[in-house]
């Protein structure tokens, strides 16, 4: 066995074949299933468990299958890898060996030196039946491995190889060297944390037969629209590097390396080193963090009995409290058993029971707290009919635990005025008895309060979210229809019900004096009234156009129905997701189809609705006397409130873009703009710059940014992989998003896109036996992820409405820290 370490003498260089050809045979491998695997002898060999030791080696075995010598790739490889292991800090320093002989993997005595194995093989069987035992009792001894690129083609025929590497790359990948970008979701992990987010370089992408992500934990994705992946793309999730703990010991690959030129990046020897770092036991690392194996999706709540709500009602939210009780709320419809009453001469109309449920993680049973009668049981039917009000929303006080104060939003039907088909909305504060977990009606403190049209239908809003100076957040909707405007802007002025529009979002949503449409922020204070935080839109003092035509509490404007939002209270960034109108494609005379909208907002804003939506796509103008014939488009940056039904300011705050949009064609939809800035929205021109979601039916449920607790103790709580990702996903659950993103914290705040997505839909799961429709998400103190099924029927509950709970079950990093080479770090 000729080996090659850090010796003193020159290490000899080889004559290489031509890389082009060297691809082209790799490529024209047999695929890994062409033939069923052989049965290997078993071994003999003892492997020490684990193997190497303090004084750390490393193994770099290049042999190959085809003729000819070896590669300069591979010359450039070992090189890289020797330089890896004399660089950086001295107790994280290796000794490296290169040999192109597989009689190695068949010694004991040697093999067991080594803390990690790479593989910069070529293609084919470079082990014969013997060596890859050998290579697997190396494994289950503890054993690290790092495959680089063409590593995937190697013993084509082994399942457990396979396993070992996690994918084989399809047979027509491309062969051309392209640029492209590399998505780094796991910042965490030594071979990625300290990589750029968006890290763009050439090499060879390879495609994969079967996408490994699910099975393998993926560190690393390459985004295709950045290069020509070509007919066997993988898609928005094409995984490039990952890790995984397998048979024993830890596998890292990585798809990328294919060019010589790859090993002279900085970057790219920062990746490779740790990966090494980590296979050789030098550190730590979770490599088990997205493997859906790894977590649990329970149902807490079985279905009610038979005419009750004992276990949930219209699912509509929920918040975990600190000491793990979960509150959830039910909107107001009724279950099948119960009587809905649609005439507005009847004084009992829309009225139900808003009703408040506590889960309590020690018993395991469900409490039902108390009932609120609400304005919102008017059953389904078209916009007229129906009504999305009721009990909207539920936060508790940051001093939960000592006064048991919780905050509701809800529409009291004793507010509606039949004749007038006005009604309120307001946000109270309530005291719970923590020790039977029963609400105190009578307790009431109604903070603030606002009036609503409830003529027509829908989007109430309704989220409550607290930042860390004690600032409440409150999700109002834009009560209007876009009907009477082709489901575009939802700007006419026509419909009105005595008066009351009620198909002009320009009254509401888009109006600086009047609440719907928002998100407020106020300061709750102790005696149930509250103050105004500075930073807020507006004062409410503004002496613009006459003064008296802006509200204070006005933090966010131009929303249309924020249902869920979520304040990050380590950073006080706001995360708020909306529903958008009905169109269902775009429109070159009136504008963007419907999207639904995701934002990152990191202060007061307008955020466009009903003037613009996404990156400050713009709508048509249309007013009176025929608001049917289309006007000028909105000026985002400069819009204006010319409605008659606008009692507001006219100049409005300039439109902020979104960071994520999507319709029923696909996501973040984008058009070529002319010389005034104006899309054609033309279906055959458009750009669809966040591939991984689509919408059709469509309904925004924004999520949480989850925050992992070192110092807890919970043993099923998701892992540091998780922490600063924000969770985005849909009521739907078909090609609707239901993902973790990763955003640029340069550019979040004036609607910078997503750098990495990743797919949740195998952890939280979908379909109808799962969470079919996902209603709200919290993560609890327990570091689980609370989940409402909102159920199959809308309007009422039924046996699918649920509380659903997803624990992490994969344990911690690896290797254990007394495993580790050199003891713990």
């Amino acid at each position: 066995m000729h080996l090659r370490g850090l010796s003193t003498r020159r290490r000899i260089r080889v004559t290489a074949v031509a890389c082009a050809t060297l691809v082209a045979g790799l490529l024209s491998a047999p695929a890994a299933d062409a033939r069923p695997a052989p049965e290997p002898p078993l071994t003999t060999m003892s492997v020490k468990s684990p193997p190497g030791g303090p004084n750390v080696r490393v193994l770099i075995f290049h042999g190959s299958a085809a003729a000819g010598d070896e590669a300069p790739v591979v010359n450039a490889g070992i090189e890289a890898i020797e330089r890896i292991g004399l660089s950086g800090p001295a107790d994280q320093r290796f000794e490296v060996e290169a040999t192109d002989d597989a009689s190695v993997f068949t010694s004991e005595t040697r093999l067991g030196g080594y803390n990690a194995v790479v593989f910069l093989t070529g293609g084919g069987d470079v082990l014969d039946p013997e060596q890859e035992a050998g290579l697997e009792a190396y494994m289950e001894a503890g054993g690290g491995f790092v495959g680089v690129h063409d590593a995937a083609r190697a013993e084509p025929y082994s399942d457990w190889f396979t396993g070992l590497i996690g994918a084989r790359p399809a047979a027509s990948s491309p062969t051309a060297v392209q640029r492209a970008t590399v998505e780094v979701g796991d910042r965490l992990h030594p071979a990625t944390g300290g990589l750029p987010l968006e890290w763009k370089r050439p090499d060879l992408w390879p495609n994969w037969a079967k996408n490994p992500s699910g099975e393998v934990h993926t560190v690393a994705r390459v985004r295709e629209s950045t290069y020509r992946p070509g007919a066997s793309a993988n898609g928005a999730d094409h995984p490039v590097s990952w890790c995984r703990d397998y048979d024993g010991g830890r596998s890292f690959y990585t798809g990328m390396g294919g060019t010589v030129s790859s090993y002279d990046e900085t970057d790219f020897r920062t990746h490779l080193r740790g990966a090494l770092l980590w296979t050789s036991r030098l550190v730590q690392a979770d490599c088990k963090a997205t493997i859906t194996g790894n977590y649990k999706a329970e149902r807490l709540t079985p279905a009610n009995q038979p005419g009750q709500n004992d276990q949930i009602g219209e699912p509509h939210g929920l918040v975990t409290a600190p000491d793990g009780r979960v509150l959830y709320i039910g909107r107001g419809g009724a279950d099948s058993s119960r009587p809905v009453i649609t005439d507005w001469n009847n004084p009992d109309v829309g009225k139900g029971k808003g009703q408040i449920h506590v889960y309590d993680p020690a018993t395991k049973k469900v409490t039902l707290a108390g009932e609120v009668t609400v304005f919102g049981n008017k059953g389904g039917g078209d916009e007229l009919v129906k009504v999305e009000e009721g009990l909207l929303g539920i936060e508790l006080d940051p001093r939960f635990e000592q006064n048991g104060w919780v905050y509701l939003h809800y529409t009291p039907h004793s507010g509606v005025n039949r004749d007038t088909r006005m009604a309120e909305r307001r946000v109270s504060r309530f005291t719970l008895d923590l020790a039977t977990n029963r609400l105190d009606l009578g307790s009431e403190k109604v903070l603030l309060k606002w009036p609503v049209q409830v003529h027509s239908c829908c989007h109430a809003g309704g989220g409550l979210a607290w930042d860390s100076k004690g600032n409440l957040y409150i999700a109002t909707g834009d009560n209007n229809s876009s009907g009477f405007s082709g489901g575009y802007s939802g700007n006419n002025p026509q419909p009105n019900f005595k008066g009351v529009s009620f198909a002009d979002a320009r009254r509401t949503a888009g109006n600086t004096h009047n609440l719907n449409g928002k998100i407020l922020r106020i300061h709750p204070e102790p005696d149930g009234t509250y103050t105004l935080p500075a930073g807020n839109l507006f004062t409410g003092r503004e002496t613009d156009e006459g003064g008296g035509k802006t509200r204070g509490e006005i933090y966010v404007m131009g929303v249309r129905n924020p249902a869920r939002i979520f304040v990050d209270r380590t950073t006080d960034i706001l995360y708020a997701g909306w529903v958008g109108p009905d169109a269902g494609e775009p429109s070159p005379v009136w504008g963007p189809a419907k999207y639904d909208t995701f934002a990152v907002i990191t202060q007061a804003s307008n955020r466009g609705w009903p003037y613009c939506m996404g990156n400050k796509q713009p709508y048509r103008d249309r007013n009176l006397p025929d608001p049917s014939q289309p006007l000028g488009w909105y000026d985002c940056d400069h819009p204006k409130n010319e409605s008659p039904n606008n009692d507001g300011l006219v100049n409005l705050p300039p439109v902020t873009g979104n960071n994520i949009w999507y319709s029923p064609q696909g996501g973040a939809p984008d058009y070529p703009r002319d010389a005034n800035g104006i899309p054609s929205y033309r279906q055959d021109q458009a750009t669809y710059r966040l591939p991984w979601l689509k919408g059709g039916g469509q309904a925004a449920m924004n999520g949480p940014v989850y925050r992992y607790d070192a110092a807890g103790a919970s043993t099923t709580r998701w892992p540091a992989y998780w922490d600063g990702k924000w969770f985005v996903g849909d009521f739907y659950d078909a090609d609707q998003p239901r993902n973790a993103v990763v955003m640029d914290p340069r550019t979040q705040g004036s609607g910078g896109l997503p750098v990495h997505s990743e797919s949740l839909k195998r952890i939280v799961p979908v379909g109808n036996d799962g969470i079919k429709n996902l209603m709200d998400w919290k993560f609890g103190p327990d570091g689980a992820l609370y989940v409402l099924d909102y159920g199959r029927g809308f309007f009422t509950s039924d046996a699918k409405s649920a509380l659903w709970k997803v624990t992490y079950q994969g344990g911690g990093p690896t290797p254990a820290a007394d495993r580790l080479a050199r003891g713990a770090q």
